[in-house]
């Protein structure tokens, strides 16, 4: 499961920061994305979605259960202290649920910045548009000697306008993409956390051995 969770975190920091670059990458994951998002791509995507959020809730509520045990020992017997067991198992835990979430937060950051780009090629196409229409008329005007004022000033407030909007999905892309760079430096974070959890899993389980071990010992000589 984390292996899996953490596959799907590298692809998806791969497709974010190949969306972040002019690169014809960026030209294949946008193709990609389109076609995803063309028939039943959408419902399967929100379907995938629920699922990751019901076994997202459902490492949650492991983890309320396990910190619940400890709790009510602590009323008991004063201990309220996590066994070995339940400490990897939280552990466990708490990375699922963060992987989860971050897949999650990376597929929204990677369908915004689809949009994005989308809108800002849009918006240049409108503009350039726009201004080869305003140069047209001007160079009309000059050459008939009858000026259009009307009309040259409203493709200046459109061509304002359309800079204005240009920039505003500019500056929304921009703060996507710092959002992906954050969640992928996180993601990195989480890898570190899951080889500790490896780590302190084999501990565990070699002094699970040990105390096996013991025991089995012990019984055999009381035996004899």
């Amino acid at each position: 499961m984390i292996q899996l969770l953490f596959t799907v975190l590298a692809a998806e920091a791969a497709v974010a920061v190949v969306l972040l670059f002019r690169t014809p990458l960026r030209k294949l994951a946008m193709l990609g994305l389109d076609r995803l998002k063309r028939g039943r791509g959408p419902v399967m995507v929100r379907t995938v979605a629920a699922t990751v959020l019901v076994v997202l809730a459902s490492s949650v509520h492991s983890m309320a259960k396990i910190r619940g045990r400890a709790a009510g020992e602590l009323d008991g017997a004063g201990a309220g202290t996590l066994t070995p067991t339940d400490q990897v198992l939280l552990a466990r835990h708490l990375l699922e649920a963060s992987l989860m979430g971050y897949s999650l937060f990376l597929a929204l950051v990677i369908d915004r910045l689809h949009n994005y780009i989308r809108e800002i090629r849009g918006l240049k196409r409108n503009l350039e548009a726009a201004s080869k229409q305003n140069k047209t008329l001007e160079e009309g005007s000059s050459d008939d000697s009858k000026p259009y004022p009307k009309d040259i000033a409203s493709l200046n407030e459109e061509i304002k306008k359309l800079k204005r909007q240009l920039q505003e999905k500019v500056n929304e892309a921009n703060n996507a993409e710092a959002k992906a760079l954050a969640a992928q430096k996180q993601s990195e974070g989480l890898m570190l956390e899951y080889n500790r959890l490896v780590e302190d899993n084999k501990h565990l389980h070699d002094q699970l051995q040990s105390a096996d071990h013991t025991l089995s010992r012990s019984d055999g000589k009381k035996k004899t």
